[in-house]
């Protein structure tokens, strides 16, 4: 129910007192809306389905970057022992390229995005959103079309600069993510949690979607190179689309409702400059810190074990010659399972909510520590024998590696949808930035950590 403005239409005044400033009284007194209209119907959930798909493209670089494990194998294999025929993923021993070169993407992704999710919490209120999302999509298709036309280049004489191009790219195009990032969130939290779980959940969506195309591919005996040509092409499509759809999205009446001025207030037919409501951050900070913390540990603990030490945990029976164990079983198990796992969880907290004390929450993202050991005592490989190896077996793998996966995704998902509740209406798209930021400084530090868990291994 609209709440009921109170203040008297007639009252007693000074008669000293010039009509500008019984205006302006009346305007600093009482800011609550007068009515509030009719919210529109989200006409065959259009605007609930471009939020998805821009959920997907938030981290749909790191996403085909990550997914596309056989072709990074491929272009940093040992080319004086392994011939143009020999898949990266068939490779026994590694190279130090291969075998780190996911936790260094993640650290090369993790800290551009936090840092441009501070940029972007900073300047939310000086630059359009749509400035802002359009900018950050253009140039995001620009560099996944250069990393397409890498696909199509030999870089086997120069592996290490073609390994600091690709980090560069990388960097730039996570620029672009935490800019897009940062302000989708922004807008989404004007909106009900639906449309909240909707772009976390097509995040999670868009790696499910990434791993499926890596091993469709593989079924098809599609050579690394051509699967990740595929990969790409995908990619740029997914990017164009969503810059078209995110303009319809623009001119809906139901987006409109909700990022436009919704309420009629007293302030209208007073002074102009009466109707401006300054956003504090440290105040906003102070309302959702809580669970900005909470953020920050299911991120953390996530990234300083995925993906760069479950992208070399093996298959008990790597070797045999069985295809699941010496092809499939990474891109299935340590991609595949993990987004399905992420994006359970995160529907869940969409459904449930629960819990909703912010201290229970903390407590429970706190106690995600434990998944840091699990992984490492799993069959990663190579070794350096700073850990054993307790779990060997394929199954308790993936029993860590799912709960892992879903308690990460609901507890996501959970506190982007409580925090913005504790901050007032103006306050909601701040809020749900600094939430970003947070998220952002767990995967920096976490991916950071993920370098050291690996030469730990």
């Amino acid at each position: 129910m609209a709440s009921i403005n109170t203040t008297p239409l007639l009252q007693e005044i000074d008669s000293e007192l010039e009509e500008n400033d019984i205006h302006e009284s009346l305007a600093i007194k009482d800011n609550k809306p007068l009515f509030k209209p009719i919210e529109p119907k989200d006409k065959f959930y259009t605007v609930y389905f471009i939020f998805y798909l821009l959920g997907i493209v938030t981290l749909l670089p790191w996403n085909f970057y990550v997914t596309a494990n056989d072709y990074w194998m491929y272009k940093f294999r040992d080319t004086d022992i392994h011939n143009n025929t020999v898949k990266g993923s068939e490779v026994k021993d590694k190279t130090p390229l291969q075998a780190e070169f996911t936790s260094y993407i993640s650290v090369a992704s993790a800290v551009p995005n936090l840092v441009f999710l501070v940029l972007n919490a900073a300047i939310a209120h000086r630059v359009s959103a749509n400035k802002r999302i359009l900018a950050s999509l253009l140039f995001m298709l620009l560099l996944m079309l250069v990393t397409l036309i890498f696909v199509l280049i030999d870089t086997d004489k120069w592996q290490h600069g073609f390994f600091m191009i690709t980090l560069g790219i990388v960097v730039l195009l996570n620029v672009c993510s935490a800019v897009l990032s940062g302000s989708v969130f922004g807008i989404v939290g004007n909106f009900s949690p639906v449309y909240i779980t909707a772009v976390i959940g097509g995040q999670a969506l868009g790696g499910i979607f990434a791993a499926l195309a890596e091993i469709v591919s593989l079924a098809l005996g599609a050579s690394s190179t051509h699967a990740a040509l595929v990969y790409f092409i995908i990619g740029n499509v997914t990017i164009v689309i969503s810059v078209v759809l995110y303009i319809v999205l623009t001119k809906t009446v139901f987006y409109k409702y909700h990022i436009e001025d919704k309420f009629l207030s007293i302030s209208d037919f007073g002074s102009s400059s009466s109707t401006t409501q300054l956003v504090c951050h440290s105040v906003i900070l102070k309302k959702v810190w809580i669970y900005g913390v909470s953020m920050f540990l299911v991120f953390f603990f996530s990234l300083s074990v995925y993906p760069g030490v479950t992208v070399l945990i093996e298959s008990e029976g790597r070797g045999s010659g069985n295809k699941w164990n010496d092809v499939f079983f990474v891109p299935t198990i340590a991609y595949l399972l993990f987004s399905i796992g992420d994006y359970v969880g995160r529907i869940t907290a969409g459904r449930l909510q629960q819990p909703k004390n912010e201290t229970v929450v903390l407590i429970l993202s706190l106690a995600r520590f434990v998944f840091i050991p699990l992984m490492m005592l799993c069959n990663a490989q190579p070794r350096h024998h700073h850990w054993d190896v307790v779990f060997n077996k394929d199954y308790e793998y993936i029993i860590i590696l799912f709960l892992c996966a879903l308690s990460n995704g609901y507890l996501a998902n959970l506190t982007a949808i409580l925090a913005p509740r504790k901050a007032d209406d103006y306050e909601k798209e701040t809020a749900a930035a600094i939430m970003t930021v947070f998220m952002g400084i767990g995967l920096a530090l976490g991916s950071t950590l993920s370098l050291f868990m690996v030469k730990m291994l």
